[in-house]
């Protein structure tokens, strides 16, 4: 059976990856990479 913590990893991961992937576009990669990195700790804490 899934945990919920293994449930929200599946979800976040990918979007922590998306993010440092698109880190790297100048100008505005750093802002999209702290709004993903804040939405994937969001998921983080959702209580399943």
């Amino acid at each position: 059976m899934l945990s919920g913590c293994f449930l929200t990893k599946v979800v976040t991961v990918p979007l922590r990856v998306g993010g440092a992937i698109i880190s790297v576009v100048p100008v505005v990669g750093g802002a999209a990479d702290e709004v993903i990195d804040t939405v994937a700790d969001t998921v983080d804490k959702v209580p399943l």
